[in-house]
């Protein structure tokens, strides 16, 4: 598991549980969820940034033999 990777899966987490955190207390402290809110962004970003788009392949037939 390279580096960045586990960057990515860590803020996703640590922005996740602060968010639910800072939802579940009685009085929510707004700027700490924010600041939750935009690790998980930022970690999911950064995640799918790195995963490459499905090849489509042709659905013509290039060549038809008989």
């Amino acid at each position: 598991m390279n580096i960045s990777r586990f960057i990515n899966i860590i803020l996703i987490l640590t922005g996740g549980l602060i968010a639910l955190y800072a939802q579940a207390e009685e009085n929510q402290n707004v700027y700490i969820l924010i600041g939750g809110i935009v690790m998980l962004m930022t970690g999911l970003y950064r995640l799918s940034r790195g995963i490459s788009s499905k090849r489509e392949d042709d659905t013509f037939i290039k060549e038809e033999k008989e």
